[in-house]
Parts: structure tokens; sequence; C-alpha cells
């Protein structure tokens, strides 16, 4: 039990740790290469996941929110990030060449339908496949919705939630000089892409800090400092992205093509208190959408490994894999 908040933790809702079957990098062309890898039966339903950022990365803990002898679990690094390369690169790195990279590696593991499983900006992805590829997407699987809006970036990076956070707002800011501060995606993106690599490292680790700090309800503040090489392809792709909008042709794009869905299920777990992705996303996606399950969680942030989202995510997936046996 975590001590302090009364709860299991959430490893104790995860099924036990498995390796890969499959590992390689994929060529994708535009100079990338992509690491891929599979874990759980090679026969089994296809789950695609994909981690957020965008400039995360995947990680082992993300492999067992599936039952493995159902599953055939996809994972993959992102262009930029990872154990993909180059590193930390944002050439040819758009929302459209991810969609694009997905629809490679489905070809190249024969898959033809797969299951999407994405929390934030793994949902946005999810998202813009689905609606890009809905043929190939049996189900959606989303938590902490991001919408790559421009009210969202707002809330992170203009100030909104600052309101909350005075202290660890001022110290993202420090970073910055005063004249630049109105706007700190754009001074940010002048620090990260510098060409000078103790001062961008210096940005990426802020960058990293603020959400990291934000991430869990449980989080009291504390301001930790990421190693420099995650760091500096977190914080140089995320703010890519968001400088970009997203890459996605006008603010409100998702919602405008959900249309194209609608006739998806999707299972929407959403924590009431997600400092990053506010609740107010999960909700305007869904409302309307008849095969949408928004599940909100209580006492609940932003992070994939919080005990309430963890159960939710599993049992999410549990309920799939009966509906498929």
């Amino acid at each position: 039990m975590d001590q302090r908040s009364g709860h299991k933790r959430a490893v104790d809702y995860l099924y036990p740790p498995i390796e890969p079957f499959d590992q390689r990098r994929i060529d994708v062309g535009d100079g990338h290469t992509v690491y891929v890898e599979q874990c759980g039966n090679p026969a089994g339903e296809p789950v695609f996941v994909l981690h957020g950022g965008p400039g995360g990365g995947c990680s082992p803990a993300m492999r067992r929110y599936f039952d493995p002898a159902h599953y055939r679990i996809v994972l993959f690094d992102q262009r930029g990030c990872g154990r993909s390369r180059p590193h930390a690169s944002v050439e040819a790195n758009t929302t459209w060449h991810l969609v694009r990279d997905i629809e490679l590696i489905r070809e190249t593991l024969g898959i033809n339908r797969m299951v999407l499983f994405g929390g934030s900006w793994g949902a946005t992805l999810a998202l813009v496949f689905a609606i890009t590829h809905p043929e190939r997407v049996r189900h959606l699987v989303l938590r902490g919705v991001f919408l790559s809006e421009q009210s969202e970036l707002n809330w992170f990076y203009g100030g909104g939630v600052g309101a909350f956070f005075p202290d660890l707002w001022q110290r993202f800011l420090s970073v910055l000089p005063l004249t630049d501060r109105d706007d700190p995606i754009s001074a940010y993106h002048r620090l990260l892409f510098c060409g000078l690599l103790d001062k961008e490292t210096r940005a990426a680790r802020a960058w990293s800090a603020w959400e990291n700090a934000l991430a869990s309800v449980f989080n009291e503040g504390i301001w930790g400092e990421s190693p420099a090489e995650y760091a500096r392809a977190f914080a140089r792709l995320e703010n890519h992205y968001f400088v970009h909008r997203g890459f996605l042709d006008h603010d409100g794009w998702i919602i405008k093509n959900r249309h194209r869905i609608e006739a998806i299920g999707a299972t929407i777990v959403q924590g009431r208190y997600d400092m990053v992705c506010p609740p107010v996303s999960s909700w305007k996606l869904a409302q309307g959408w008849a095969l949408a399950d928004l599940q909100i969680v209580s006492l609940a942030g932003h992070a994939l490994s919080e005990p309430g989202i963890s159960e939710r995510l599993v049992a999410a997936t549990n309920v799939l894999r009966s509906l498929g046996d």
C-alpha cells in the first residue's frame, strides 16, 4: 500500500515484467531509424503503445498494462527520442511523419488492425492516426487526453496552472530573460535550439522538470532534474511540436474530424486533478461520441503510474481481451 494515500501502488495492478521477443530498428526514411520492440504473444491481438511527450520514449513499464498471453504488444520510440536515431533531432519530425511511421511499422510487422493505447501526446497521436486510418483501428484506449489546442498550451505554458504552483512556475520562468517571459514556449525555443550544448541542456532540464513536478497528484512540488540526454530530447521535441501547434491544420482539428472515428470504440481514462492535461479536453472529446466511455478517476493526476489510472487502464485492456476471446 502507498502509506501517504492509503491506495495500492500502481505496480500492484500491472502484469509481471516481460521481455521482448523482437527488437529492431526500422529505417523510416528522412535519415531516421526508429526503435521497435514486440512483447507478449506473437500470435496475439496487436496493441500499439504510443508514448507521450513528444519525446518521452517508451519504457519496460509500458509493457505491463496488457495480458501477455493475449496481446501482441508493439512499442516504439518516436523519431528523435529513446533508442531512435538521430537523437533529439527535429528534422523531418512532425505529426504526419509519425503517422506515416506507424503505418510503416504496421505493414512491416504484417498487422492488419490494432488497438491503440496512448496517453497525453500519445493520445493525440492515437487520435490523429485513427482519424487518418480508421480502418486500421479496432479500439482506442486513451489517458489524459491532449487535443493539441491553443487553450491547452495557454493553460500549461501561459500561466494558467501557474496559479496553483506559483513557486514552480517562477522557477520555470527563471531560466528566461525577463523580457521573454510573456511567451515561454517561444523563449524556450530560442534556448533549446541555440546551438550551445550547455545552454540547451540547462533549458531542457528546466522544461522537463516543470512537467514532471506536476505529473502526479501525490507529488509534493519536488523539482527533480532528468538525465541530460533524456531531457534534451524530451524538451526539444516537445517544444518543437508546440511551437508548430502539433502540425495540425487548425485549432480544434481533432474535434472537427472526430466524426471519422465515431464508429470506433474508445475508453478514456482521465485523472480528476490532472494539472498537465485538465479533464475538460477528455470531456470535450467524449461528448456526443456514443462509443466513448469516459472514466474520471477521482484521486489522480496525469501520470501513467498513478494507482487509479493504472487500475482503470489494465481493466480496460482486460475488457477488450474478454471481448476478443
